[in-house]
């Protein structure tokens, strides 16, 4: 697969922990303008715009966007950020209680997502694509980059190792607790060793970022049309190219995404137990808060109290001989409880379903039960798993996967346009 080097807009190493922010899509929007009030040199400010504005301003409407756009152009004219003209790939380190993940940051083929060397493994929503549509156009720039994941390839391993023995571009322990550490590789001979490297893979996967990935090609198959009815379409513009930052699929950590119901569907918890044992399920009510450390096994809070769900005979038959969606616990979760009995039919548009990443632990899915919901933990979805799901070109239930630490934004900006 083409992995390339790019021109990069990125903070000063002095302003670069200032700058580093969380994804713009884990905040809400009451989130995002606290966490912006007192830092407004955060990237957040230009992904989530919306939050310069009162809380009753359309968050979609274009001004808001055209602030955005202002706000990055603010940024390079006062020295926060820096545009680089040479071609260069970045190794990102990422640490965090104990953990160390190494990816590696450049750009690649929108060509190789549409045709598959580059595999999804989720559905998209419609407006949360075109939100970032719209944050694309208005900047002329992919500001979240991609995260993707390959399997394991020691001898580009051995490459970015070498590489990070030199002195770090940025060093620096975010507001999170993460130590970011970033090394810039712009000599020929290293840009060229990786890029063969990856020539050797022969595909990636996308760990997140499905939505900044839909848009990001809906974007430039806009600039492709405008450009070949011109007659000025080379296929090497900036827009045939995604921002990413690739890492093995050996270092990645999936946390638990969890699931919490608003309502019991008029069931009392007992009764709920009673028809998820009809399910096939075998109910055991926990003294304490139950983290399942195996899959097939499911933690459910209702009415202050804690059940540890498991698979019977039979139902963990069945579940054995289904492809590697239906294998899935979020499957499973949803096809015998979720639907049957609580009624959930769509989960991405369902307003009674909301989801706890597993990061938040088990006092917030009691805090968001309540007295009348119900929480549902689940083991984490393993990488292997993800993969086996993408190899074969199935889509796993939204929620699945949640990753820590997350990629911070701001600190790689690919332009697309002018």
């Amino acid at each position: 697969m083409r992995v390339l080097p790019f021109p990069c807009i990125r903070p000063v190493p002095e302003r670069a922990a200032e700058v580093a922010a969380l994804p713009y899509d884990v905040f809400d929007r009451v989130e995002a303008a606290a966490y912006v009030k007192n830092r407004p040199r955060s990237f957040l400010n230009i992904d989530r715009p919306e939050t310069q504005f009162p809380p009753e301003q359309d968050m979609y409407a274009a001004k808001v966007y055209e602030r955005g756009a202002a706000l990055l152009r603010e940024r390079i004219e006062d020295g926060t950020f820096v545009e680089d003209r040479n071609r260069a790939y970045y190794i990102y380190e990422l640490a965090w209680q104990g953990h160390v993940q190494t990816g590696l940051v450049g750009v690649c083929a929108i060509d190789e997502y549409e045709n598959g060397t580059i595999k999804r493994h989720e559905l998209t929503r419609a407006e949360k694509e075109q939100d970032r549509v719209e944050h694309m156009r208005a900047l002329g720039c992919q500001t979240g980059p991609i995260f993707l994941t390959y399997r394991d390839e020691p001898v580009l391993d051995i490459i970015v190792g070498a590489a990070k023995e030199g002195s770090p571009l940025y060093a620096f322990t975010d507001d999170a607790g993460v130590r970011q550490t970033i090394w810039e590789v712009a000599r020929p001979e290293a840009i060229e060793a990786i890029h063969a490297m990856f020539e050797r893979i022969p595909c990636a996967y996308i760990a997140d970022g499905h939505h900044r990935t839909a848009s990001a090609v809906r974007v430039a198959q806009e600039l492709r049309k405008a450009a070949r009815a011109d007659g000025t379409y080379t296929g090497t513009e900036p827009f045939n190219f995604f921002l990413s930052v690739l890492f093995p699929a050996s270092q990645l950590t999936i946390l638990p995404y969890n699931r919490v119901v608003a309502d019991r569907a008029g069931l009392t918890a007992a009764e709920l137990v009673a028809r998820i044992e009809e399910e096939g399920f075998i109910a055991e009510q926990s003294p304490c808060a139950v983290k399942p450390e195996q899959p097939g096994v499911f933690g459910m809070f209702a009415e202050g109290r804690w059940w540890e769900l498991s698979l019977g005979a039979a139902l963990a038959a069945e579940v054995s001989a289904g492809d590697a969606v239906e294998r899935l616990d979020a499957s499973v979760l949803q096809k015998r409880v979720l639907a049957p009995i609580l009624r959930i039919g769509d989960v991405r548009e369902d307003p009674r379903i909301s989801f706890v990443g597993g990061i938040r632990g088990t006092d917030e899915l009691e805090k968001r039960a309540g007295a009348d919901g119900v929480a549902f933990a689940l083991h984490a979805t393993g990488i292997d798993q993800l993969l086996d799901v993408a190899d074969a070109g199935l889509l796993m239930p939204p929620k699945s996967t949640w990753f820590e630490p997350k990629l911070r934004s701001g600190l790689f900006i690919h332009r697309i346009s002018k």
